[in-house]
């Protein structure tokens, strides 16, 4: 069992040595890296043993042992009982003879994407990297390839940010209800055993006091496996998932942080913490909202994940993808609003990428080929829509695709512009922007500035356009092809 005291004591010295100690007010004195700004869009890759049975989701690891759900009733009809056919017997299963990271890399940089974010472990607990903590990890076992390394490579070689996250602190009770009935989560669980700890009663998720508490033990493992990827890899960013903002984990963590930015430091690289649900204090890692956004724009730079698809952010058979428009339109408002938008795409079991994920990416490609001014370097203007479509703020807000009306505008600004982004282009050609209307009526919005050029896009032709007191209008046909149509304007 792998001793964890000498990192523990290394992870307090250099907490000692570095100027950010394990208290929110030193912490507070973070910033968000100046490349975060700019960048606007990343790629999230959630690949592990859950996309093996590719049933259901990557939560198959818990719901595989729990009588009843969809995972429970796919695995026993499909591998056999649990004591027969556990989880960790899809290890030899996760092949990746197909996984080609030049490949996949080649692929996340076409669309667009400027920083990469590979999981390193999830919930059940299998690491995809080279370990010295755990066997249990991609190097020793199923594929045995340092899949986490193979990629950062890959992602700096091609001029992209290598980014990471881990999902371990879920695993404290990740896989318990397997100890409810026959199967091969059993005691006696010791660290270092694949399903420890195990924890007989799962948390109330909405409880930040909930018991039973990880132990001091997981605790530490906690602290030391997330070290262990920060000297290992150097991530530029590191993601956590929802646990740790379980009061339990706080004073683990501010040690993590601090230990993490001390780290960024010495390599003379500004690096960041992206957390959920007030995990850290604010200002002192990136906002992170999952599934959702900020109905308005914030002062503080975030970021919004979200996957291709609706019911799974990892490969499975029943995918319910999203339009390639709708992630597009999530891209535009996501970046009006000061924030940045992680996309996550889900590989299969041997490597490849299905065709689904690969579309999107591509559609992402070429509209951002035309587009991209009006979102990368960009800035938020001082007003960020107009339109008829309400936003909601919070996470979670994803069960159906909006709809737009020709109304519905974004606005960003950059290059001695500003860029009203049509959600819906109408179909006459007609086009009026209210936040540019003539002056005179000073209880509505107006724009002060002269307006020399009109343009769109992709197109080229200078616009004729007249300023009234409706707005901005210009009549032009153009193509609908069912995205955002960006319309450049620019001023004296």
């Amino acid at each position: 069992m792998y001793d964890l005291e000498p990192k523990l004591k290394e992870i307090d010295e250099v907490i000692e040595k570095g100027p950010y100690k394990a208290d929110w007010n030193s912490l507070g004195k973070f910033q968000v890296p100046d490349w975060f700004y700019g960048a606007k869009f990343g790629i999230f890759i959630h690949w592990g043993l859950y996309s093996v049975p590719a049933n259901s989701n990557e939560w198959y690891s818990r719901n595989m042992y729990i009588k009843g759900m969809p995972a429970y009733e796919h695995h026993v009809k499909t591998y056999g009982t649990q004591d027969k056919f556990g989880y960790k017997d899809f290890i030899p299963m996760l092949t990746a003879e197909k996984f080609d990271p030049k490949e996949w890399v080649t692929l996340f940089k076409y669309s667009g994407a400027k920083y990469v974010f590979p999981v390193a472990e999830h919930h059940d607990g299998f690491q995809m990297y080279d370990s010295e903590i755990s066997e249990w990890n991609a190097k020793n076992m199923g594929p045995k390839r340092d899949i986490l390394g193979e990629l950062k490579a890959e992602i700096e070689n091609q001029g992209l940010i290598f980014c990471t996250s881990s999902h371990r602190a879920e695993h404290w009770w990740f896989m318990g209800h397997g100890k409810e009935f026959e199967s091969d989560v059993k005691e006696p669980l010791v660290r270092g055993d694949f399903y420890w700890p195990s924890i007989d009663k799962e948390p109330d998720p909405e409880d930040l006091y909930s018991q039973p508490y990880p132990s001091k033990e997981f605790l530490d493992d906690w602290l030391v496996r997330t070290a262990e990827i920060i000297d290992k890899y150097k991530p530029r960013l590191l993601y956590f998932d929802w646990w740790i903002q379980h009061q339990a984990f706080k004073d683990h963590l501010k040690k993590l942080v601090a230990y993490y930015y001390n780290r960024g430091l010495e390599w003379e690289t500004p690096v960041a913490i992206c957390y959920k649900h007030d995990a850290l204090s604010f200002g002192t890692g990136i906002v992170e909202i999952e599934r959702g956004a900020f109905a308005d724009a914030r002062a503080f730079k975030w970021q919004t994940d979200t996957a291709v698809a609706r019911n799974s952010w990892c490969y499975t058979d029943t995918l319910d993808y999203k339009s390639s428009a709708e992630i597009i339109y999530t891209l535009v408002d996501v970046v009006s609003k000061n924030g940045n938008l992680l996309l996550n795409v889900g590989p299969k079991a041997d490597g490849t990428i299905p065709d689904g994920d690969k579309k999107i990416l591509k559609d992402l490609a070429n509209w951002i080929g035309v587009n991209g001014e009006a979102i990368y370097d960009s800035h938020v203007w001082r007003k960020i829509k107009e339109g008829p479509t309400e936003d909601v703020d919070g996470q979670f807000q994803e069960a159906n695709a909006k709809t737009y009306t020709s109304k519905d505008f974004r606005f960003t600004c950059g290059n001695g512009a500003i860029y009203a982004i049509a959600l819906k282009y109408p179909e006459d050609g007609k086009v009026c922007i209210t936040s540019f209307r003539e002056s005179g009526d000073q209880n509505k919005p107006e724009f002060h500035g002269i307006i020399k050029k009109v343009s769109i896009l992709g197109d080229g032709e200078n616009l004729d356009f007249v300023i009234t007191a409706n707005g901005l209008e210009f009549t032009k046909k153009f193509e609908d092809k069912g995205l955002p149509v960006v319309i450049k304007i620019e001023t004296e």
